[in-house]
């Protein structure tokens, strides 16, 4: 009888830990898609990783989530698409990030996935940070695929 206590107790706990560690993740997500929203408008700069002198794909990428999750990513999108786990595209959620090649090359651009089949990244030259709509030709021509990097 004691067994059957402690091992409900335990499975209790696990329970309960994965609904606080799934609050937590949501808030993070949150914070995260939140703070890349408010760094719109900011110039694109080649090699660029700061908002005070402008981002390219891969510097937005890892800039975000450095100051929101204290995760330090690659600087290249090729890198960055080593990390985390493959995502369906039926199964994207916010904070995801989103591959494309827009190089004629695999996996040379990358944003953040928002929900609603939209994405924020910093475009090429000329651009700054804006929100892009995946079911758009283009993006849906040139979709790579998805990475979920856990916070």
């Amino acid at each position: 009888m004691r067994l059957v206590l402690l091992l409900s107790i335990l499975l209790l706990g696990a329970c309960a830990s994965t609904r606080t560690h799934d609050a937590d993740s949501s808030t993070m997500v949150r914070k995260l898609t939140s703070y890349a929203r408010d760094l719109i408008g900011t110039p694109y700069k080649y090699g660029g990783t700061s908002p005070k002198t402008g981002f390219d794909c891969s510097g937005f990428v890892d800039y975000v989530f450095r100051h929101t999750a204290g995760i330090s990513l690659p600087h290249t999108a090729q890198q960055i698409s080593k990390r985390g786990v493959p995502v369906k595209s039926s199964q994207l959620r916010e904070g995801d990030l989103v591959f494309y090649d827009t190089n004629h090359q695999a996996y040379s651009h990358v944003g953040i996935y928002l929900g609603d089949d939209r994405f924020v990244h910093a475009p090429s030259s000329g651009g700054s940070v804006r929100i892009e709509d995946m079911r758009d030709n283009y993006w849906k021509k040139h979709y790579d695929g998805a990475r979920r990097i856990n916070l």
